[in-house]
Formats: structure tokens, C-alpha cells, sequence
């Protein structure tokens, strides 16, 4: 997913980007290095008390988590166990509240006016005809901090990016609004 999303910040952005994919803990001093960090799974989410302190703080500074649950699901093992984490770490009324299809994570660089884009998955990807018509989102100040998304993202992108042209839509563009928020909100 990396290398494809890193082809589209480069290809619709004059956005300077790092090549190779970094892969860091919730705990690591370099946290604050990154205004943007992306997590996908789709077991169990644990954070140990160092790490939800640190991920509260990378929040508070500016950072945004983008989180995306593989399973698609409502309350599978992956969507539980994040808002559970997210409820600790976060432990106000709108902790991964609703977003509307008018935030300007919609508008940041590509326009998405009906609000996060449908994924393949969510209409045949494990059969059970899901579609999540919004995302969640912990915001700190006015501007989104963590972003929760259960559509897959993360395997709707995962495609070499050297067939990128095959593709009738790149399905990217909401990457590109992502890491666009991230920068500049």
C-alpha cells in the first residue's frame, strides 16, 4: 500500500516525500517526527500505557493516526479492541464520532462530496454487501487527530503502482486528501 500511495503524493502533489516506507511503534521517541501515521489490521489492538501516552501526545501536537480496519467489519476483533483503545486514550463523549461528508477532509485536495469513497471490498469483498457511508474521527482542537476508517482501505490500495494506468479511477485520490489534511490542517 506504501509504494502506491507514495506514486500518488508525488504524481498529484508537489508534496516531498521520504521513498521507502517506515515502519515505526507507537512508543518510539521518532513518533513526533511524522506528522502522519497509518495503521491496518485486522486482530488485536493493544497499546501498552507508554504507547497510548505517546499516541495521546502525538495528537495533541498535530499528528493524525489514520487507522483502517481490513475486516470491513462492525465489530470484529480489530474494530472492538481499537475504539476500546481509542476510548482510553481519548476518554471524552465523541471519541471516534461520526464524521460528515461536508469535512474538509473531503475537500483537501480531491473533492469527495458525498463523503468517503466506497472500496471494492465493501461490496464483494468477503460477501457480506457492507457499505459504510462515513468514517470516525477523534479531533483535538478543530482538526482531526485520529481517523478511523472500517471500508479497507488499505487492500483497495495495495496494487503495484506500475498498473495504476489500468485502473478506470485511481482509487488513491482519498490517500492524496489524507496525507494533504495531515500536512496543511
Amino acid at each position: 500500500m506504501a509504494a502506491n500511495v507514495l506514486n500518488s503524493i508525488v504524481e498529484y502533489t508537489n508534496i516531498p516525500v521520504y521513498p521507502d516506507e517506515v515502519v515505526i511503534t507507537a512508543d518510539s521517541e521518532e513518533l513526533f517526527a511524522f506528522p502522519f501515521i497509518f495503521m491496518t489490521g485486522h486482530k488485536l489492538v493493544r497499546f501498552s500505557a507508554k504507547e497510548r501516552g505517546q499516541l495521546r501526545r502525538f495528537v495533541e501536537h498535530g499528528g493524525l493516526l489514520f487507522s483502517d480496519d481490513c475486516n470491513h467489519d462492525v465489530a470484529g476483533l480489530y474494530a472492538t479492541s481499537f475504539e476500546q483503545e481509542m476510548k482510553s486514550i481519548f476518554p471524552v463523549p465523541q471519541t471516534l464520532a461520526k464524521l460528515p461528508s461536508t469535512h474538509p477532509i473531503y475537500s483537501a485536495f480531491f473533492r469527495f462530496p458525498d463523503g468517503p469513497p466506497q472500496t471494492a471490498h465493501e461490496l464483494n469483498g468477503w460477501g457480506d454487501d457492507i457499505v459504510h457511508d462515513y468514517l470516525r474521527a477523534v479531533e483535538h482542537e478543530g482538526r482531526i487527530g485520529v481517523l478511523y476508517s472500517n471500508k479497507d482501505y488499505g487492500c483497495e490500495w495495495d496494487y503495484d503502482w506500475r498498473n495504476k494506468r489500468f485502473q478506470r479511477d485511481d482509487n488513491t485520490h482519498f490517500a492524496v486528501n489524507i496525507v494533504v489534511y495531515a500536512l496543511t490542517s
